[in-house]
């Protein structure tokens, strides 16, 4: 084969290595979830609400069987997603629905709850977690760069009207955890899970809890 006709091959072997990997990230790009828009329509001085879910199993899509977060859009619909609008230097009241089940976890630092204000768990104040008493723990919500940490205890395993698809009533057993928080000044701020739920990966750290939408968001605080 002539020097041209090698040139000729490896040119047209670099370009579909090329046009590959831009498949995939567009690929990627494509199955993103939506950011849910908290901040339109926001009155300056006026508190937002963010009510969350948790959930043992999504139920559906590509990993119906993943852990995962949802959240509720300003017209009351459930979305799964964990991209969300917050209007910047306000503040957050966040009810979070626990619908999973909950275990011991290794570090119980993440029992403690952190950088919020007025926490409680089904109506009583919530400031820690013991997870190895009652049904453990099943999740966190964590945003490492603004301090905050707060435990979502977990349901029974075996309790009557346990949710298996997204999303899940008030009916279906859950525990009800609310606080607020101030969002910080215009950025995005990383957020997640710390307790290890990714069953089928090494040490629970896989799969759902490095994915975005589910175990792994952003807080994008816009002005």
């Amino acid at each position: 084969m002539s020097r041209g006709a090698r040139a000729s091959v490896a040119g047209m072997l670099f370009a579909i290595a090329v046009g590959l990997v831009v498949f995939v990230a567009m690929a990627f790009l494509r199955t993103e979830p939506p950011t849910v828009d908290l901040a339109s329509g926001h009155q300056a001085g006026k508190p937002v609400d963010l009510t969350l879910q948790t959930v043992g199993s999504i139920g559906y899509g590509i990993h119906p069987e993943w852990v995962s977060y949802l959240v509720k859009d300003q017209q009351g619909k459930w979305i799964h997603s964990t991209l969300w609008n917050l209007p910047a230097h306000t503040t957050v009241h966040v009810t979070i629905l626990q619908y999973d089940s909950g275990s011991p976890i290794r570090n119980q630092q993440r029992g403690l709850v952190t950088g919020v204000g007025g926490a409680m768990l089904n109506g009583k104040r919530l400031t820690n977690v013991n997870s190895y008493e009652g049904n453990g723990i099943g999740h966190t919500f964590s945003v490492p760069s603004l301090g905050i940490n707060v435990p979502l205890v977990g349901v029974a395993g075996n309790a009557k009207d346990f949710c298996n698809v997204a999303p899940c009533t008030m009916q279906e057993a859950h525990n009800t955890v609310t606080f607020t928080f101030k969002t910080p000044g215009v950025g995005q701020y990383h957020w997640q899970c710390f307790v290890p739920c990714g069953l089928g990966y090494l040490y629970g750290n896989g799969g759902p809890m490095q994915t975005i939408g589910y175990m792994d968001g952003l807080l994008k605080v816009v002005a």
